[in-house]
């Protein structure tokens, strides 16, 4: 399918600087440890998922907030260089930043200081033409915060269909918007240890098929090294009953796991956008994560990304 053809996917939410800082174990109070690293890099869920929609050539609006101030000016500039500028620019509140203290494991722990990134105000969205979009993407982080009603009433007046990736701060988010958001039938992509907290449920099929009541729409759920598997929705005919699973890809090593569910989701919104079924959207999805996960921080290069999908031929086509 050519880009031409495709209606392009809104990607509402944030773009941060990530600044990663390396170190053996996260430190306990009172403790002094050095670090091995520091580095800065564009990162945010948003953007992140605008990034892969970007490598995959399917087309997007990164609608993401540009405030003032240090962290501002960088984002600012790694998004001209991308050719990736946002149509929201904040002039009178800073940008914040995003913490990833990476241990040698690999494991990330995000501290994370909100700023203009992550507030949206109503008269954004009425720049937008809905019917120029095939779909929406949203995150949690975004929803939690005092401005997340306003994305969610856009949403209810736009009619798109919905990819929502709530993260791990999906119990703080307002049961009631919740609400609101399973009542427009969001595709939902979450990891094993999201879903199975959210909904107390131990089994990642039982917990897939109680969201599943709730939202009538396809569940997707990343599981790290054992790869993925999906609840499907009545529309999905590959599968009759019950969760199905999508196999990983092999990484030998582990540098950290910033922006890897991210990368996932973007993976999966791209290729069902280019006509993929839900299984190759996932098999996708699952090398290109397993890519992330090898490099250091939320992105891959074009060389990275070109190595990921070079074995899936059905990504091409």
């Amino acid at each position: 399918m050519k880009k031409s053809a495709m209606k392009k996917i809104l990607v509402i939410g944030s773009t941060v600087a990530d600044i990663i800082i390396e170190l053996d174990r996260l430190p306990v109070t009172a403790e002094d440890v050095h670090v091995k690293s520091q580095s800065m890099s564009l990162g945010g869920c948003a953007h992140n998922v605008a990034d892969m929609l970007r490598h995959f050539d399917v087309p997007f609006t990164l609608f993401s907030p540009v405030g003032t101030g240090l962290y501002a000016d960088f984002v600012r500039k790694e998004l001209t260089v991308k050719g990736m500028e946002s149509p929201i620019s904040v002039p009178d509140r800073a940008n914040g930043c995003c913490y990833c203290f990476v241990e040698a494991s690999g494991e990330r722990t995000f501290v994370v200081d909100h700023g203009a990134e992550y507030l949206f105000e109503k008269e954004w969205f009425d720049r937008l033409d809905p019917s120029e979009y095939s779909a929406a993407y949203i995150c949690g982080l975004e929803i939690e915060e005092k401005t997340g009603s306003t994305i969610v009433d856009f949403l209810e007046r736009s009619g798109l269909p919905v990819f929502f990736a709530p993260g791990p701060r999906l119990n703080l988010i307002d049961p009631a918007l919740m609400d609101r958001i399973f009542a427009l039938h969001p595709v939902l992509h979450l990891n094993r240890d999201e879903i199975c907290s959210y909904t107390g449920c131990p089994e990642v099929e039982d917990a897939a098929k109680t969201l599943f009541v709730q939202t009538k729409n396809t569940v997707i759920i990343t599981k790290g090294a054992d790869g993925a598997c999906f609840f499907p929705s009545e529309k999905d005919s590959e599968t009759d009953s019950g969760i199905a699973c999508v196999p990983p890809f092999p990484v030998s090593h582990v540098e950290d796991t910033i922006g890897a569910g991210d990368g996932h989701c973007g993976a999966v919104m791209a290729c069902l956008a280019r006509g993929l079924s839900l299984s190759e959207a996932l098999t996708a999805a699952n090398a290109v994560s397993a890519k992330i996960v090898s490099v250091k921080g939320a992105l891959l290069s074009q060389d990275e990304f070109d190595e990921a999908i070079s074995s899936i031929p059905t990504v091409l086509r």
